[in-house]
């Protein structure tokens, strides 16, 4: 009786941690669309035809040395700006959702 109860203490236990790995999945996901929704409103004019030298979606090999610069130096361009491109991709985007685009770009070039 008592392995028993302390077998279901220890699964109620386990609850809270299940429930914040489910949560990160999903604010992963609602990160992902955000990204793409973003994407697909305003970095596709570039990203999607290779615009003023804009790497495009999903060429691993033009977007792999940018990636190797890492995600600071990556946030700093779409947050600045690089070159034609400007400030936040010339959207009003907050820092999150400018974020989340450029992940949403990153994971289909790796």
């Amino acid at each position: 009786m008592l392995k028993a109860l302390s077998l279901a203490l220890i699964s109620l236990a386990l609850i809270p941690a299940l429930s914040t790995a489910s949560d990160a999945v999903s604010t992963n996901a609602d990160s992902m669309l955000r990204g793409e929704k973003l994407y697909k409103s305003a970095c596709i004019a570039c990203h999607g035809t290779g615009a003023a030298n804009a790497p495009v979606l999903g060429n691993k090999k033009a977007w792999a040395p940018i990636i190797e610069q890492g995600m600071d130096k990556i946030i700093s361009v779409a947050l600045h700006g690089k070159g034609a491109m400007p400030a936040r991709g010339g959207t009003k985007a907050d820092d999150a959702t400018l974020r989340a685009a450029v992940e949403y770009m990153i994971s289909r070039a790796q």
